[in-house]
């Protein structure tokens, strides 16, 4: 049931874009919008100081209480911010860091071993250097400061100097900085804490297990687990220990699942039934089947990422950044071992930390372990780690006071600048290799993870394109969904702007929400026997309003089909095989609605404009370069 056929001149675009994004997406799309407004706080905060220094001072001393009953947390605004609302932001980095387990790149389990041991790497080499420079001193204590990068500025500035597409290189870059949180964390619960209550912490670690009790015995409530993360939070705040941590470990227990055609199936008929009966307990029941349909993990990044971003980490800014400059103390700070120490520490010893234990890794391991990237994304995703701002500024106001805060403050702020200017650099300079070796030092040689869990046989798909074209995207569609019939003109464009580009279309029909889809289909393939599959695919994204039988009989008779023979084969469902074959192959990977995309095997989550998926296709087309095109069963060897 071979359909192949050479692409024609395809004319037409639309404006319309699907704004589906993953969450790793709007993940970064959110850390590069916040980087400009968090560098918008630190600078406001350095006016403020030196414009006016007492009440800088004083504003974020001014003491605030929360009192229930008899028990009570009293802390300075600062401390509000910095262990309160920063909870917050430590889950946020949590729920990502789930996601990209659960259904990102790292559910690949292999692929965790070496950002993560690349973290432990630049840890390392950040405090290493750092205690050279301050050795035998009594600043040797404030090491923990050099140790962790900032998320939102690293993935932030990233986007900015960085390369177009190795999105890997910021997944691998997300997995190093959520160890560096998590280790700076620990550090913080633990070298940095005051005298520990151990009974307050007791019954912290008793609050805390009440979340993954409640996800074990399927709680709902989004109050419970808030109830629970509170108490803890207050637990720790009497027992000494930094309370953000509570807010990490939330959000790495906050599971995240794709969406399930079931699921969808559901959330439909919940909502139908309320469209037939509008009351206020239907209502009730399809506002939970919807919200249900969606993973916690996704719905709090929605909720509270926005907020974490361009509320939470700006104030944290505001509230430690403020620094007095003047010329006795700038000439005092360039000669200071803490200073000296940290621009070392995050300038020299992060990036040799993380690319060094990055190849060590490759090197011990003979390849079966190895940088999601090429070389050069590695080398920038080492210097780019050497900006530390938040959790620096953190462990430095719990390590130092006074001048030798200030100090440290400075070289956290000059070290971030070195760090983006280095990255920017490396990158620019890699921009000038040919395009070849650029895509192999950036891209590297790994295999990228195929998400289409059927691979395209050119024998039984249909398809359009050269048969040996280095690019494949795959859509599973619905002749009566609107975005597919939106999605078309971009598809064409496409297919006109690339001729190494093959397009499949596979069978996705949503039967409890169009109910002419699987007739559609079925024409479809009633056509497909006549050797007329694309032209009946063409009239009948085209016609999505008129999809009835008579109307399918109506195309079959425009095209010169044998009518007798596509209407025997639609009476007999004869197409009905091929399209049950695609559906089975699209839950087998994951697809639960229409149009989804796949670009070589891998899921293309993106807008569906011509500009996005023209840039997929390039992207695609360097790893095709350099690793070879995904093959295709049923296609003669390359």
């Amino acid at each position: 049931m071979a359909a192949s056929a050479q692409a024609g001149p395809f004319t037409g675009r639309t404006a319309w874009a699907r704004n589906l994004q993953t969450p790793l997406r709007r993940f970064l799309r959110t850390e590069t919008g916040s980087a400009s407004v968090l560098l918008g706080a630190a600078l406001l905060a350095l006016l403020w100081a030196n414009v006016d220094a007492d009440s800088y001072a004083s504003v974020w001393s001014t003491e605030a209480s929360i009192h229930v009953g008899d028990a009570g947390i009293t802390m300075d605004l600062r401390d509000w911010v910095n262990d309160g609302l920063m909870a917050f932001f430590f889950f946020v980095v949590g729920l990502e860091a789930r996601r990209e387990f659960d259904v990102g790149e790292l559910r690949e389990r292999r692929r965790i071993a070496l950002p993560l041991l690349a973290g432990l790497g630049g840890m390392a080499g950040a405090v290493t250097v750092y205690l050279i420079i301050n050795a035998g001193q009594s600043s040797a204590a404030g090491w923990g400061v050099a140790m962790s990068t900032d998320t939102a500025f690293a993935l932030g500035l990233l986007t900015l100097v960085g390369p177009r597409f190795p999105e890997r290189l910021r997944t691998f870059l997300l997995t190093v900085v959520v160890v560096d949180d998590v280790v700076a964390l620990v550090v913080i619960a633990t070298v940095y804490a005051d005298t520990v209550d151990r009974g307050a912490l007791a019954m912290a670690i008793a609050f805390f297990a009440l979340l993954p009790l409640g996800v074990r015995l399927g709680v709902r409530t989004g109050l419970y687990y808030l109830a629970a993360a509170a108490a803890c939070w207050a637990a720790l705040v009497a027992s000494g220990v930094d309370p953000v941590v509570v807010g990490l470990a939330a959000g790495l227990l906050t599971y995240a699942t794709p969406v399930g055609r079931s699921d969808l199936e559901r959330a439909t008929d919940l909502f139908r039934r309320f469209r037939e009966q509008p009351t206020s307990q239907l209502a009730r029941e399809a506002r939970v089947g919807l919200t249900s349909a969606v993973s916690p993990n996704e719905r709090y990044q929605q909720l509270y990422h926005p907020w974490t971003s361009y509320v939470i980490v700006p104030l944290f800014a505001l509230a430690n950044a403020g620094l007095t400059l003047n010329a006795d103390f700038v000439t005092g700070a360039v000669s200071s071992t803490i200073t000296l120490g940290i621009i070392g520490g995050y300038v020299v010893g992060k990036p040799a930390g993380v690319a060094g234990m990055s190849w060590l890794v490759t090197r011990l391991s003979r390849g079966r372990l190895r940088p999601p990237v090429g070389w050069a994304s590695v080398a920038g995703g080492g210097t780019i780690t050497g900006i530390g701002f938040t959790v620096s500024l953190l462990i430095a106001s719990l390590a130092f006071e006074g001048e030798q805060l200030d100090e440290a403050k400075l070289g956290i702020m000059t070290a971030a600048l070195c760090a983006a200017t280095i990255t920017f650099v490396l990158f620019r300079a890699t921009s000038l290799l040919s395009p070849v070796r650029r895509a192999r030092a950036l891209l590297g040689t790994v295999e990228p993870i195929v998400d289409l869990a059927e691979p395209v046989d050119l024998e039984r798909d249909h398809w359009r394109g050269p048969a040996d074209a280095p690019v494949t995207l795959v859509e599973y569609g619905d002749f009566e969904c609107p975005y597919c019939g939106n999605a078309e003109p971009i598809v064409r464009e496409l297919l006109a702007g690339h001729g190494d580009v093959r397009y499949v279309w596979r069978h996705l029909p949503l039967n409890d929400v169009h109910v002419n889809a699987q007739t559609a289909a079925e024409a479809a393939e009633a056509a497909a026997a006549q050797g007329a599959f694309w032209e009946m695919h063409d009239l009948l994204l085209t016609h999505q309003d008129a999809l009835r039988p008579r109307d399918l009989h109506g195309y079959a008779e425009q095209l010169g089909l044998d009518v007798e023979r596509f209407a025997d084969d639609l009476r007999h469902h004869e197409g009905a095989d091929q399209i049950a074959q695609d559906v089975d192959s699209a839950d087998l990977s994951g697809v639960s609605g229409t149009p989804t995309f796949f670009i070589n095997g891998r899921r293309h989550h993106g807008a569906y404009d011509i500009d996005t998926l023209t840039n997929e296709v390039k992207a695609a087309r360097a790893r095709a370069a350099v690793s070879g095109p995904v093959p295709s069963a049923g296609s003669a060897p390359r």
